[in-house]
Parts: C-alpha cells; structure tokens; sequence
C-alpha cells in the first residue's frame, strides 16, 4: 500500500481529526476512504444522469434528412 503525505491548514486538520473520531476510525483509514469514496465517484455517472438527460429533448421534433443511396462499388474477387 502507499503512503501519501500532505500538509492542509490547521483548521482542516482539526476538523478531520474529528471526523475520524466520531467515525471510530484512525485517521489514515478516515483519510484512506475519503480519498477512495472520491476517486469512485469521479469514475461514475453523475447521480440521475440518465434521468435528467435523456427522452428530455423539448425542442422542434427531430427528423433525419435523406441520406442519398449508396456508391456502387467494384465487387472483390
């Protein structure tokens, strides 16, 4: 496993150090699925993406244009 090391300001230190209590978790292991919890949500979808995104078109219906007919090609051999 590896070791990170980091400085953060007093004041974040403090409030870590607490969370890690009220969680009953050392400090390294608070920090080591912190830093996991964010690592596997950034490999995700936003939460209810496909929700908000799709079958959510309201504009003009959309319609395909004609799209011509195929190029003959020589046939291999």
């Amino acid at each position: 496993m590896s070791q990170l090391h980091i400085y953060v300001p007093k004041e974040i230190d403090e409030q870590l150090r607490k969370r890690a209590r009220q969680a009953n978790l050392p400090l390294s292991r608070f920090l080591a699925d912190l830093v996991k919890q964010e690592v596997d949500r950034s490999s995700q979808w936003p939460k209810r993406y496909f929700e908000r995104v799709f079958g959510r078109w309201e504009g003009e219906p959309l319609q395909r244009e004609p799209q011509g007919s195929y190029e003959q090609r020589a046939t291999l051999t």
